[in-house]
């Protein structure tokens, strides 16, 4: 019997059922196909005030945003390209993710992680799928190997939030797949080692 696994989807612009929205929609409905239990925090909701370190107080949202990635197996992040790289709004979200560096798992670890980059051309969309990567990175997130570009001069969403492009549509399936195959491996990891007798190492420091 297959692991449940969590995937939360976060992203969007402040435009309700934006494109960056229905294509994160789109990978969390496979994901949710294949098993997973999903969530999603779109754009509106990602309206917060600007992380500051120093500052004790969270607005709800951004405690709902960090409790929801501090629970999940894994995560797919979606952003409009703004001047070629990620929105300001999907990038203050991700700032509020400094609030994990004392979890177990801190930031990202130990998640894979899609990424989406939604833009009117090709150029602003590959920089901003690039940029995404480069924060999972940071963050010490997986990132899948599938990374998906939806490009509005040629693909479009229907009423019903189907994409139109087959080609795309197929992409964001697939890298749905790699975050809940992922998810679960992860979560067989230490029962796979321990049976077969392998230690497994504090980090430094613990």
């Amino acid at each position: 019997m297959q692991q449940t696994v969590k995937v939360v989807g976060i992203g969007g612009s402040p435009r309700p059922d934006s494109t960056a929205e229905r294509a994160l929609r789109a990978v969390l409905a496979e994901a949710e196909r294949q098993g997973a239990e999903v969530s999603l925090i779109g754009g509106a909701e990602l309206v917060m005030p600007l992380y500051d370190p120093r500052d004790e107080l969270r607005s709800a949202r951004a405690l709902r945003l960090v409790a929801e990635i501090a629970g999940a197996d894994g995560l797919v992040l979606a952003s409009p390209a703004y001047h070629g790289s990620i929105s300001g709004l999907v990038k203050n979200a991700l700032d509020h993710v400094e609030e994990l560096r004392e979890d177990p798992r801190p930031y990202f670890s130990g998640r894979a992680v899609g990424s989406v980059a939604v833009a009117q051309g090709w150029q602003g969309g590959v920089s901003t799928l690039a940029a995404l990567r480069d924060v999972t990175h940071a963050l010490r997130g997986w990132p899948t190997p599938l990374g998906v570009v939806v490009n509005t001069e040629t693909t479009r969403f229907g009423p019903d939030g189907e994409c139109g492009d087959p080609r795309v549509r197929g992409q964001l399936a697939t890298m749905a797949a790699q975050v809940v195959d992922f998810a679960r491996m992860n979560l067989r990891a230490p029962a796979a080692r321990e049976a077969a007798g392998v230690e497994v190492l504090a980090p430094a420091g613990k």
